[in-house]
């Protein structure tokens, strides 16, 4: 190996390539569950999100003066649920916002002060609005970072107003931090109104008191199954719903959904792992070639080896070790490059990339079944040569 330091380098160059895939493939995949773990943890996963369904059977209900959609004392009832934390109303919609000559369009959440609680919202400066200006349907606003430096970059936009289709709000609370929520949105890009102000002002529903959609969380420790079913009966008990007639509304978990994103991403990680192990193994072919090269070009070296009294395993062993040695030595430099990519990428602070141990012990455990895999048939065959037929080989 060291006679031939650049065969050895370029059959080692394959390993380093299938090690750095494999351990860096790995990380990015452990990063990924990792990453949706915690977006899931931020969101949720005792939260339920009920809206009206669309189905033919609710327009025959709204014909005979039946509930059609979701309303305000929906919410109230879900709300007195014992398998129930809390339920929360919503109203949304898109509008127009403006401070002096600055205007954006952005989507505004109508909301009640549960939802606070509900949602796990902080304040970061300010105070959310009270029940009391619930009901009396108050023209206050909850708003996020990036609405707070885009209307009011470096001055305190408390108890300043922010125009709403040309209504204006008074900002009370600034929200605290940012990240994608259930919705699509981004937190620090919320707007956020007492619910009655928003339908008293904003938003126009063709029967009052309906809302879009109600969020509800399980009690801690309880079965959400259980407070899925007390849903279920009381919407359609107040909603006079036949046995026969299907809901007219739709429960949404997000624990299903966060079972179904943790499949996916572990789904995701062993397809990254298999493609890192699929360059390993071309990788592993190279040195099973090299191998063979070597053992035609090192014919005289192994007759006069047996001539001298080395036994045939003696020679499996000397070029099978060869084989491991460089796949670990290459599995070496392979984790140190994939070690640098994951710093590189975390550096970009974008997503976070560790090298786990794990990845570490399965890229070494992988090169040397590789080195023994492909160096074992080149071993073999170096030792059935006859050492007569080595002598004589030129």
């Amino acid at each position: 190996m060291m006679a031939n330091r650049l065969r050895t380098l370029l059959t080692m160059l394959g390993i380093i390539i299938g090690i750095t895939s494999v351990v860096l493939l790995l990380a990015v995949g452990d990063s990924m569950k990792r990453f949706i773990a915690k977006e899931l943890e931020q969101l949720g996963t005792n939260m339920l999100f009920i809206s009206p369904g669309g189905d033919r059977a609710q327009q025959q209900r709204m014909r005979t003066g039946a509930a059609p959609a979701l309303t305000m004392a929906d919410a109230a009832a879900l709300n007195e649920l014992p398998s129930l934390a809390g339920a929360a109303p919503v109203l949304q919609g898109g509008f127009n916002l403006a401070v002096g000559n600055e205007s954006a369009s952005k989507t505004v959440h109508g909301v009640s002060t549960a939802m606070f609680k509900i949602r796990g919202w902080k304040i970061d400066q300010g105070n959310v609005f009270s029940d009391a200006d619930v009901r009396a349907a108050a023209r206050m606003v909850v708003i996020g970072h990036k609405i707070a430096d885009q209307f009011f970059y470096k001055t305190d936009p408390l108890g300043k107003y922010i125009r709403i289709e040309n209504v204006s709000f008074q900002v009370v609370g600034v929200l605290y931090g940012e990240g994608k929520q259930v919705d699509g949105g981004d937190l620090a890009d919320y707007v956020l109104v007492p619910i009655t102000a928003a339908a008293a002002n904003l938003v126009r529903l063709p029967f009052p008191g309906n809302v879009h959609y109600v969020v509800a969380q399980g009690k801690s420790g309880g079965n959400l199954q259980d407070a899925i079913q007390d849903i279920n009966e009381t919407l359609r008990d107040r909603h006079h719903i036949k046995y026969e007639q299907p809901d007219d509304f739709r429960i949404d978990n997000l624990a299903s959904f966060a079972e179904t994103a943790q499949k996916i991403s572990t789904g995701l990680a062993a397809l990254l792992g298999l493609i890192g192990a699929i360059s390993l193994i071309v990788g592993g072919i190279g040195i099973m070639n090299i191998m063979l090269v070597s053992v035609t070009e090192r014919t005289r070296e192994i007759g006069i080896r047996m001539a001298i009294g080395a036994k045939p395993r003696d020679v499996l062993w000397q070029f099978l070790t060869e084989a491991v040695v460089i796949c670990l030595v290459g599995g070496l430099f392979g984790i140190v490059l994939a070690s640098g990519a994951a710093a590189a990428i975390t550096a970009t602070g974008k997503f976070d990339v560790f090298i786990t141990l794990q990845a570490v012990l399965v890229a070494c455990g992988f090169s040397s079944l590789v080195g023994v895999f492909f160096g074992f048939y080149p071993a073999r065959r170096a030792s059935k040569l006859l050492p007569v037929d080595c002598l004589r080989y030129e």
